[in-house]
């Protein structure tokens, strides 16, 4: 329930009730205050969470989700929700808030108990959306909850989930891979996760996997639906087609590898093809994104607000 004190109370998108800027500087005051408690309280994990990032190259994305997450928040009209929230909305403190901090809380807790690092990184979520209720009210949450959620992308996945997707599409990029190299007229034989071309064998390590690529890829198709203006259709099929994209991209890098070496040798082809092609697959899965979204523009007309009239229709010939 949202607290009955008059000065917990702000009207957003109001034009009786504007924001004083003495309330702006205070309700800035109150979000730097939560945000550097949120950040000395949670340094450990994220410095542990950086650490994977830099080291891991299938979360190698990490550093650049709370960019995008900034980038949600910014089209969605910082710094307060008066564009978007209807007049009767307030910025009210909820105490529905209460039980999910206390749920990211207990889950910290408990991972520290048990030594669990995964459940502490995954504490955060529920500690934010608790504090941004808690404080802002459910105005706020639905103008933020976007930004919040994508959060989860900078987390790692359990390591059962993990290991259930990394096998399988390491075998798919594997034979597809090898499907396209002989396609094209090489001599490419899979034997497991490894492309045999005449004496050269390239094993499809687990960093070749494309699991980084494909979570990479999602946060992306994810971060351009929630700022587009497109309809929901639209946005659904744009985060959903990134599975086949990243996919798609993880064949073209390992068979570009494999050219590589074959043509060129194995150091060049190493530094050429194998590094910096990961580096090449962000901005090739950004154009293929707004190539998709540009396609579905031009599929999927938009309904226009006029109201369109029926055709007559005659029982007989209408006379001149």
């Amino acid at each position: 329930m949202p607290l009955n004190s008059a000065s917990s109370k702000v009207a957003l998108g109001s034009a009786n009730a504007p924001l004083t800027p003495r309330l702006r500087a205070q309700t800035w005051v109150i979000i730097a205050v939560l945000a550097a408690v949120l950040l000395w309280v949670y340094w450990p994990t994220l410095t542990r969470m950086a650490e994977r990032w830099a080291s891991d190259p299938q979360y190698s994305h990490g550093f650049l989700v709370p960019i995008f997450a900034l980038v949600v928040l910014w089209f969605r009209k910082l710094p307060l929700p008066q564009n978007s929230l209807d007049a009767n909305e307030e910025w009210s403190p909820c105490w529905w808030g209460l039980p999910l901090l206390l749920l990211g809380v207990a889950a910290r807790l408990a991972a520290g108990l048990m030594d669990i690092d995964p459940l502490d990184a995954y504490s955060l979520l529920p500690t934010l959306f608790g504090l941004v209720l808690l404080v802002g009210g459910r105005a706020v949450l639905r103008w933020s909850w976007p930004a919040l959620a994508f959060l989860a992308f900078m987390l790692p996945l359990p390591f059962q989930l993990e290991e259930a997707l990394a096998f399988p599409l390491r075998r798919l990029a594997t034979l597809a891979s090898t499907y396209v190299l002989q396609t094209l007229g090489y001599p490419a034989v899979a034997e497991g996760n490894i492309i045999l071309i005449d004496q050269i064998r390239l094993g499809v390590v687990e960093a070749c996997s494309g699991l980084g690529m494909l979570m990479t890829f999602f946060a992306l198709a994810t971060a351009m639906a929630l700022v587009v203006k497109a309809p929901l259709v639209d946005r659904i099929v744009l985060v959903v087609s990134a599975v086949p994209i990243a996919l798609v991209a993880n064949v073209v890098r390992i068979t570009a590898t494999a050219i590589a070496y074959d043509s060129f040798g194995a150091e060049l082809g190493q530094v050429i093809f194998h590094d910096l092609a990961g580096w090449f697959m962000m901005p090739l899965a950004l154009g293929l994104l707004w190539l998709e979204l540009w396609f579905l523009s031009k599929l999927l007309v938009a309904r226009t607000p006029e109201k369109a009239s029926p055709l007559p229709v005659y029982l007989s010939e209408p006379r001149s």
